[in-house]
């Protein structure tokens, strides 16, 4: 059998391997890359294989980073069926249409600026209409129900604890006689989380897909509804927002089981407006609870055995673009939870325009941030950042909590890969994580499970042959160094050239001002020269 490594690998997003064995050609997951410019760019690459020659989707979960690039793939010949849990399905038929409305929204707005320079017209990366063509094609599958695809080809969909409906998947291939099992973690979940399940322990593997987004770090233990309870009260106290970016599936619903459980604990103040602005966490929330079967034990306490909404009257939902920009000129504080959870699109912008300024306002992150994005921009400390084409000073409290991610940290990602024995894998694939975190997992593997790991490069392709894997090396060409350094010598020049206009402006207004302008501004020189010295330039 052949397992191509297509996304995912070397970095955190665009999820997507591709299994042939005999006649089956499977994709696990086939998702969108997010982040920096460089890293999107992939997406409007064509496919290295024709999406009409492939039998079917195994999706993990709903996340667009594992299921976002299925209208693609749908459009361009895709003929077979996208299996995933019914969670999942359900999730994909409010995920799917609102990623192609953004799609279409993105090519429109540079349409737009690209008429007035004379440019020929982009095309979205798929829409509406392909979303909705895509679903058709989607079948749910059981957890723990055996998937026949073929003589030689079965599957099971463990739950993985991530978001609902997220799945391990113990994939069975027979060749010659023998069968060989390998098992895809997906997005592995934290155990001991509030709605999910913990992910399911696997017993045996031959070879082992893995994520490593925290494969570096541990989260930290401690009491997360007294820290968000205690920046909640500062940022009231202040007279400010409180602005969450939050993916809206997953993260938002657990924010909102931690704030019912201070509201009725009687420790968050009733006053409070608690805003929910986006209509994809609000349905989000909704298929939540037409699964919540799928509840671990606490939660269906909290839900009842029927789904039911505990009475929470201080959260208001924004479903209307009206209403959310209304948010932004209505007097007393709130918590506004928004989309998009990396602060790189969505409605969450709009806030993040309005407040980044204001010092009393606070911007809370509670999930990862992927290298390049604002959230990860904001957590480093920059302190002028571009919201929707407008140059805004950073002067709000910029917060983070770690916990609430829904991915396993370090540890939980060993203790998980630790159980799988009876046969122990005989190598890992370590994908889904920047080279830090995928590094760090790979030396803590090999030194305290004894297993050898591989680190797929994009393009990469293992040749698998009962419990032996031959690597043979990605031929796809890397992105052009020179592209993505004149990218970054763009945005830096952008920001002389602001910075230049600035300080002309202040010295023409306040002529005695000049003289330390100019000493502030050599100082500046001389200690950018010095930072390049190491480099010869």
């Amino acid at each position: 059998m052949r397992l191509e490594f297509l996304g995912a690998a070397h970095t955190v997003t665009g999820s997507c391997y591709l299994l042939e064995t005999g006649e089956d050609r499977y994709l696990i997951d086939c998702g969108m890359f997010q982040g920096s410019k460089r890293i999107r760019e992939y997406n409007y690459e064509e496919f290295s294989f024709n999406p009409a020659d492939i039998d079917g989707v195994l999706l993990t979960h709903a996340h667009v980073d594992h299921c976002g690039l299925v209208p693609k793939l749908v459009r361009e010949g895709f003929k077979g069926t996208v299996y995933a849990t019914q969670a999942t399905c359900d999730l994909a038929k409010i995920m799917l249409p609102d990623s192609a409305h953004i799609q279409e929204s993105d090519a429109e707005m540079l349409n737009r600026k690209g008429q007035r320079r004379g440019d020929a017209p982009v095309e979205p990366l798929y829409g509406i209409n392909d979303a909705l063509d895509a679903l058709k094609q989607f079948s749910p599958v059981p957890y723990d129900q055996e998937l026949h695809l073929s003589d030689n080809l079965r599957v099971f969909f463990r739950d993985a604890g991530h978001i609902l409906g997220s799945a391990i998947l113990e994939v069975y291939v027979k060749e010659n006689g023998k069968e060989t099992k390998l098992v895809f973690s997906g997005d592995l979940g934290q155990p001991n989380q509030p709605i999910l399940r913990d992910p399911t322990v696997i017993h045996g593997a031959d070879f082992v897909i893995t994520e490593s987004t925290y494969g570096d770090r541990l989260h930290q233990l401690y009491d997360k509804e007294t820290a968000l309870i205690e920046i909640v009260n500062e940022t009231m106290d202040r007279g400010g927002n409180l602005i969450i970016p939050s993916f809206a599936v997953g993260r938002t619903q657990t924010l909102l089981y931690y704030f019912f459980r201070l509201h009725r604990e009687g420790r968050l103040d009733p006053d409070i407006p608690i805003i929910i602005d986006s209509p994809l966490a609000i349905n989000a929330t909704r298929v939540f609870l037409k699964n919540f079967r799928d509840f671990d034990e606490d939660a269906l306490k909290v839900f009842g055995k029927n789904g039911k909404v505990p009475d929470f009257p201080q959260v208001r939902l924004c479903e209307t673009a009206a209403e959310s920009r209304a948010l932004n000129s209505s007097e007393g504080s709130a918590i506004i939870i928004s989309a998009s959870g990396m602060a790189d699109a969505g409605r969450v912008l709009h806030h993040l325009k309005h407040n980044l300024w204001r010092p009393e306002s606070t911007i809370l992150f509670v999930g990862y941030q992927a290298e390049g994005c604002l959230g990860r921009r904001l957590i480093d400390g920059i302190t002028r950042v571009r919201v929707l084409g407008e140059e805004i000073a950073v002067k709000a409290q910029i917060k983070s909590l770690d916990g609430f991610s829904a991915h396993a940290d370090a540890n939980q990602i060993m203790s998980w890969l630790g159980e799988i024995t009876s046969p122990k894998p005989a190598k890992i694939f370590i994908v889904h994580g920047e080279a830090t975190a995928q590094g760090a997992l790979k030396s803590r593997i090999q030194k305290e499970l004894s297993i050898e790991c591989y680190v797929p490069f994009r393009g990469d392709l293992a040749k698998i042959t009962g419990r032996t894997a031959e690597i043979i090396p990605s031929n796809i060409p890397a992105v052009s160094v020179e592209k993505e350094m004149e990218d970054v010598l763009r945005d830096f020049d952008s920001d002389y050239r602001q910075l230049r206009r600035r300080v002309m402006h202040y010295v023409v207004r306040q002529p005695k001002m000049m003289e330390p302008v100019i000493k502030v501004m050599s100082k500046a020189r001389n200690y950018i020269r010095k930072l390049f010295t190491p480099f010869n330039i």
